[in-house]
């Protein structure tokens, strides 16, 4: 029996990426500069984890729609309610931000009445077992924990494709995924979706994500600059196509799974699976079109003596006096 290879693209597709590379970088420049702005003028639409604001825990004689406990909170002035389930299904965690107005007190009297309210509108009853009132500190916390990562992980980045490859590398590599991320936060700022913490963990796996895929294909460049005799450029385009079918197939699954998740997963996972989803589809044209791009352009401009250590010693070895 005759097994065909699962592939979307021939592997020895021979397209011109690099003929494209100055229209691309702009694109991609502009794109960047318009997330940036966004961040900048509108800024973020904060959910509870960042902003505070009180967390009811109720338990429910039976399993309620948390779309209807949602609709009915929202009507009552909270629109962007948080509202889960866990354990059995019968156990409700609502977060919610306090009304204009509110003092501590007054949130944590009003959030505990509107989801009462809410459970009995929607046709079921409980019994309050948490209520309490988050501080805006704590989100202050949390939002300079997740810059914490975020520069930790660039950093760590940053050690590790310079170890393994070369510094111009590892500067390609950082300004493409910085580039990924700061184009899907960008969208969160320009949609005004609520940004929360799992928005925060669907980023930071963004630059995980985007990073590998720039990381298969400089191993092939790096490869393929030790066995071919051809120009940068020709050596660039090269690699790029001849892992382009690989790339494809690995963000079309990934693609589906996070999908999946965007649709089955909830409300509460809503917001990860969306930064997800815009990560993989920017992760995947910025490793084509951006990453092996850079390093055809000035400093980063990258040449065999950059791969070879022993061509690099016999160069410095001849400059010396």
């Amino acid at each position: 029996m005759k097994i065909f290879p699962l592939t979307l693209l021939p592997n020895d597709a021979n397209i011109n990426f690099m003929k494209m590379r100055w229209l691309s970088i702009a694109i991609a420049a502009i794109i960047m500069f318009v997330a940036i702005g966004a961040m900048a003028t509108r800024g973020f639409n904060f959910a509870l984890d960042f902003t505070g604001g009180n967390l009811v825990e109720v338990h429910l004689d039976k399993s309620a729609s948390l779309d209807t406990i949602r609709d009915k909170l929202a009507a009552d002035g909270y629109d962007s309610a948080q509202v889960q389930t866990y354990g059995s299904g019968n156990e409700l965690l609502v977060r919610l931000q306090p009304r204009e107005g509110d003092d501590s007190s007054a949130a944590t009297a009003h959030a505990a009445q509107a989801v009462m309210k809410a459970v009995t509108a929607s046709g079921n009853t409980g019994k309050i077992l948490r209520n309490e009132f988050v501080g805006p500190q704590v989100g202050k916390e949390l939002a300079l924990n997740g810059l914490y990562a975020l520069i930790f992980v660039v950093v760590g980045f940053l050690i590790y494709i310079a170890f393994r490859f070369e510094w111009k590398f590892a500067v390609a590599a950082i300004i493409t995924t910085l580039h990924d991320v700061i184009v899907v936060a960008g969208w969160f700022a320009l949609s005004g979706h609520e940004f929360d913490l799992t928005v925060l963990a669907g980023i930071l796996s963004v630059m995980g994500y985007s990073i590998n895929d720039t990381i298969v294909v400089f191993d092939r460049v790096r490869e393929n600059f030790r066995s071919m005799r051809a120009d940068p450029e020709t050596i660039l385009n090269r690699s790029i196509n001849q892992t382009l079918s690989r790339t494809v197939i690995t963000s079309f699954v990934a693609f589906l799974t996070v999908v999946a998740l965007y649709i089955y997963g909830g409300g509460s996972l809503r917001g990860m699976a969306e930064s997800q989803m815009l990560g993989i589809i920017i992760g995947t044209v910025s490793s084509i079109f951006v990453a092996c791009p850079l390093l055809t352009l000035g400093f980063l401009k990258v040449t065999k003596q950059d791969l070879l250590p022993k061509a690099k010693d016999d160069a410095a070895l001849a400059r010396r006096p």
